[in-house]
């Protein structure tokens, strides 16, 4: 049977990003937005008609960005510094350490077209390493919403929340799996469907791929309990605690490498604190290829059909 959402609509999460920041922005003069000569692909060009005196373009200058993002915040503001993620995170990644992280500055940092939703343009462009960056940062929450609505909810707790926060959105279209009015909670998972035999954990556009893996183990016979984990940094090391004991194996998803992002930082719990069998589905070690984002997520095993594989697979591994 197909989870009701497989054909369900597709919605861009960067218009849910824009759409909450404009509100915010509406009842508080402070926020501000910085760019890197991405107003269009940041979906800010709402925002620059609505405020122009709040809109600071820096042109093609992540490190300038960032560090103008840091000044702002310094002088009470506070910015939404938006840009490409790989550009974000890997050509400003020094400044984010001194100037966000080390200074503990109210930056928001909000990377646009994350993982390899950049498919066709090549591994410049992916960006499939930010999760181990800046996960290895003190002071700088890291995380990356599922849909829409768990995007705005998240946007609206970076505005109130006092420091520099990494959210992570994608430009892939995914359906809505959370309902209006959803609260973002940093550092807590969502049980979006329970089972006992195994647990897929997943965030951003893989959390509905795991979903689907979910209906079909059932089909199968297997019972899977699905996670939605959003806070990448801090985790819910709870709910890892809880599905290691309670279904005796776990299998993340993730669109990144499986060095150092959600399936190592959840691997970190599971080994210091419930040692169960354990699969990463990711970018193994390698730069990904050019080819559409659902594509290249195919190509690395994380069709819903391969997910159910791997944790069939997995299941063997039981004690």
């Amino acid at each position: 049977m197909n989870a009701p959402f497989e054909t369900a609509r597709l919605h861009d999460c960067r218009d849910a990003f824009v759409g909450m920041l404009e509100e915010l922005a509406a009842a508080n003069r402070d926020i501000v937005a910085v760019c890197n000569d991405s107003v269009g692909s940041s979906k800010l060009t709402g925002f620059r008609d609505r405020f122009p005196d709040r809109l600071i373009n820096v042109g093609i200058a992540e490190q300038n960005m960032v560090g103008v993002g840091a000044g702002l915040a310094n002088g009470g503001k506070v910015p939404f510094v938006c840009a490409a993620a790989p550009f974000l995170t890997g050509r400003a990644l020094e400044q984010i350490k001194a100037d966000v992280a080390y200074s503990q500055t109210n930056v928001k940092l909000v990377g646009i077209s994350s993982g390899m939703a950049y498919g066709e343009l090549g591994a410049t462009h992916h960006s499939i390493e930010d999760f181990a960056w800046i996960r290895a940062l003190p002071n700088v929450p890291v995380i990356a919403p599922a849909d829409r609505l768990e995007t705005a909810a998240a946007v609206a707790w970076a505005a109130v929340h006092d420091g520099g926060c990494f959210l992570r959105l994608s430009r892939v279209g995914v359906p809505d799996l959370f309902t209006e009015g959803h609260v973002f909670e940093l550092g807590k998972a969502n049980l979006l469907r329970d089972g006992g035999d195994v647990t897929l954990i997943a965030n951003g556009v893989l959390t509905h791929r795991t979903l689907i893996a979910a209906a079909r183990l059932a089909a199968r016979g297997v019972s899977a309990r699905v996670l939605n984990m959003a806070s990448v940094r801090p985790i819910d090391a709870d709910a890892i605690r809880a599905a290691a004991s309670e279904t005796g194996a776990i299998l993340t998803c993730e669109e990144h490498t499986i060095f150092g992002g959600l399936g190592s930082a959840v691997a970190e719990v599971v080994v210091d604190s419930c040692p169960v069998p354990m699969t990463r589905l990711g970018v193994p070690g390698v730069f990904a290829h050019t080819g559409s984002a659902n594509q290249l997520l195919d190509d690395f095993g994380m069709s819903p059909e391969a997910i159910a594989d791997s944790a069939v697979a997995l299941l063997g591994r039981k004690v």
